[in-house]
């Protein structure tokens, strides 16, 4: 006669049992939002690209509890939280408020008098800064074409800024130059007696053009499967 007996394991195999579910767990859950914030970062970027807005999404930045110290947070006898964040590198405040205009909407508002926006007879950029009438003011520009003067603008709430005695080229962009001391415009050039280098407006409108928390809400839902793969992994 056969007989057969089944003991079951001490109670320190199912507490080891136990640690070492949880540490997986917790291994897997800083697997998890690492890559999530990670593809919320890159998608933000495609997004702002996307509508428009060049490199404005490389001033974006992402980190996770997995970055910072490989460990989660811990509470209870065996509760633990992993984060993952998404953040604003920048800390120009130029950076900043275009970042919330274009992810949330309303209206810019200069700090005192106008709000300059260049024309097309003004170069774009002024060495790697975008060209404002004090940088144009600063630098050859105000020598080689002239200096700005504002007149009223053609509309209510608005003002120009111009410069005066100068020529252009017939065809293309304008590329304005001082008038020369003979008053005579060169071959392939015009004589302008004002062109327009800035336009002033009061205030502007903006819509949102991305939506960073639909971005963020897709990543989130997304938690469970990156946990699921993660922890096939361990």
């Amino acid at each position: 006669m056969m007989r057969a007996a089944l003991r079951r394991p001490s109670p320190g195999v199912f507490q080891d049992y136990r640690r070492f579910a949880i540490q997986r767990s917790e291994r897997a859950a800083l697997i998890a939002t690492d890559r999530a914030s990670s593809a919320g970062k890159v998608g933000d970027r495609q997004d702002m690209a996307g509508a428009g807005l060049g490199r404005l999404g490389f001033a974006l930045g992402s980190g996770s509890d997995l970055q910072k110290n490989g460990q989660v947070h811990r509470f209870g006898a065996s509760g633990f939280r992993a984060s993952g964040w998404i953040f604003v590198r920048s800390r120009s405040e130029r950076t900043l408020g275009t970042i919330q205009i274009y992810t949330e909407g309303g209206e810019i508002l200069p700090r005192k008098g106008w709000l300059w926006m260049p024309t097309d007879n003004v170069p774009k950029r002024v060495g790697r800064y975008k060209m404002t009438p004090k940088r144009y003011m600063a630098s050859p520009l105000a020598s080689s074409i002239g200096p700005l003067v504002q007149i009223e603008g053609r509309h209510s709430g608005e003002a120009l800024l111009v410069v005066r005695n100068v020529t252009t080229r017939l065809s293309g962009r304008s590329n304005p130059r001082r008038l020369p001391r003979s008053g005579r415009a060169r071959a392939g050039r015009e004589v302008q007696d004002m062109i327009v280098m800035f336009v002033g407006i009061r205030r502007t409108s903006r819509t949102q053009r991305v939506d960073p928390a639909a971005r963020h809400r897709q990543q989130q839902a997304l938690l469970p499967r990156y946990w699921h793969e993660a922890i096939g992994t361990i």
